[in-house]
């Protein structure tokens, strides 16, 4: 029987660094310095190590992130879920805000009208919001076809985090959004989720708190 440790709570998430640190180091596994906290924060969330090697970093988006939000920008998600979990609070302090328009009823209507998903239209409504924009996916890959779509007819959001989870279209979704000039962050594979795009955004946002 594995023995329990005795870990303040405050110190239960510096504790778990420091072990994916150590397992990393173990198994030879060097991550780059600007990368570690995006990838050290999905492997905390997960408890997947192979996030290490399947995370897609599209040159300085990390700091293409981070300047949008510090001047405002907001963040756009495809789940509730995502909603909840992005700190709102951190995103706040530099005046952007989430959202999510998959319980919007016009949304609905339109999706059911035209007979596609929810996630696809309502990329096309975030699409008309007036702020610069980062894209967060975790579920629908439907949602990164249509961002491509809209990128194709022009629109240009400053980042796609395109982290969709399933077994339908899902790498082919991840494949096209990494083909085209949007900065990215993108797992490769199945792998994903809601969990996934919120713990990528939160890691940035706190390393911009850090520095605020």
């Amino acid at each position: 029987m594995t023995t329990l440790e005795h870990v303040l709570p405050a110190d239960i998430e510096k504790t778990s660094f420091s072990i994916i640190a150590r397992e990393l180091s173990e198994s030879g596994i060097k991550i780059p310095e600007e990368l570690a906290p995006v990838i050290m924060r999905v492997i905390h969330t997960t408890a997947d190590f192979e996030y290490a090697s399947t995370l897609k970093f599209s040159p300085n988006v990390l700091e293409i992130i981070k300047s949008a939000i510090r001047s405002g920008a907001d963040i756009v998600t495809d789940t509730n879920m995502a909603l909840s979990g992005i700190n709102k609070k951190a995103l706040g302090q530099f005046g952007g805000e989430v959202h999510c328009f998959m319980a919007d009823e016009q949304v609905a209507a339109e999706a059911k009208r035209r007979n596609l998903t929810r996630a696809a239209v309502s990329m096309e409504k975030a699409s008309q919001l007036p702020k610069p924009l980062v894209f967060a996916v975790g579920n629908a890959p439907t949602a990164l076809v249509e961002l491509c779509s809209l990128i194709e007819s022009g629109f240009s959001p400053v980042a796609v985090i395109g982290v969709p989870v399933g077994f339908v279209n899902v790498v082919a979704a991840k494949e096209m959004i990494m083909s085209t000039e949007i900065p990215y962050i993108v797992n490769e594979g199945r792998k994903g989720g809601s969990t996934v795009a919120a713990a990528i955004c939160n890691a940035i946002l706190y390393e911009l708190a850090k520095r605020s």
